[in-house]
């Protein structure tokens, strides 16, 4: 009777099997697929260390000068959210994107400032709009939307933009008045309210404590507009605030959306 100790010469030992194997297809060095993993690990990792469940937090690609190619290096990767900072960025990146976003699997949101005269070429091409920071602008929105018959479930998603620093560099209605913007907006035909944006101060050396406080003043305003009660309140739960260089200390305080691109696609390329 053989020897059932031995393995027999069809079936190599255990280790040499398992070096025999081939391995698992690693991200290569420094490639879009590679700093997604790393950006998604923190964005986990923050969550975790700050009691949350990670998939509370959605990961924005922001794809400013980034071409349609790369952007669909991203999508390939699983990514489903995007956001554009400038209307002809968005308006020439659309024919690449235009099947994702039709199917559903693709949202794609207006993260920098927004002109009126601009506002039917974002309508056209964009799920949300997360920089309103006026009532005439969501006016002039909310007119255009009724006018194209997109009501109720086919309203345009919007957020009101928030500038917790008061920087005038920064956009945004002060935190004072975001109350009172966001319901307003949010009783408009035509707009879906759905949370409140902004950028974090500068993170400068000890600074943290500052950039936490403003991520924490948005959620306060969030929390205040969710306790009114007002119409149409009741869905603005997102928190779309944290870059790449301070998205830790944003989930810490309540987001829900961090807006992370050079993490993502490596240094921009010169203009």
């Amino acid at each position: 009777m053989p020897d059932q100790s031995q393995p027999s010469a069809a079936q190599p030992p255990t280790a040499d099997r398992a070096a025999a194997a081939p391995a698992a297809a690693q991200p290569a060095p420094g490639s879009v697929a590679e700093r997604l993993a790393v950006v998604r690990g923190r964005i986990a990792a923050a969550a975790v260390a700050a009691g949350r469940d990670p998939g509370e937090v959605r990961l924005l690609v922001a794809t400013k000068t980034q071409t349609p190619d790369a952007v669909l290096e991203a999508l390939a990767q699983g990514v489903d959210l995007i956001g554009e900072n400038r209307v002809q960025e968005l308006v020439a990146k659309a024919p690449a994107v235009a099947g994702r976003v039709a199917d559903g699997s693709l949202e794609v949101h207006m993260i920098g400032h927004l002109q009126r005269n601009k506002i039917n070429q974002v309508l056209a091409t964009a799920t949300c709009l997360e920089t309103l920071d006026s009532l005439d602008l969501a006016q002039a929105i909310s007119d255009r939307c009724v006018r194209d018959g997109r009501t109720g479930d086919r309203a345009l998603e919007v957020m009101v933009q928030v500038n917790v620093t008061g920087e005038v560099s920064k956009s945004g209605v002060g935190p004072d008045d975001a109350v009172a913007l966001a319901t307003a907006v949010a009783a408009l035909p035509g707009l879906r309210l759905t949370g409140f944006m902004t950028i974090g101060a500068r993170l400068d050396g000890s600074a943290g404590e500052t950039v936490r406080a403003g991520f924490a003043r948005l959620r306060a305003v969030r929390d205040d507009v969710l306790a009114s009660g007002a119409p149409g309140t009741g869905s603005a739960t997102e928190l779309s605030m944290g870059m790449t260089g301070d998205l830790e200390l944003a989930i810490t305080e309540g987001a829900t959306i961090v807006r992370v691109g050079t993490a993502v696609f490596g240094p921009r390329p010169a203009p």
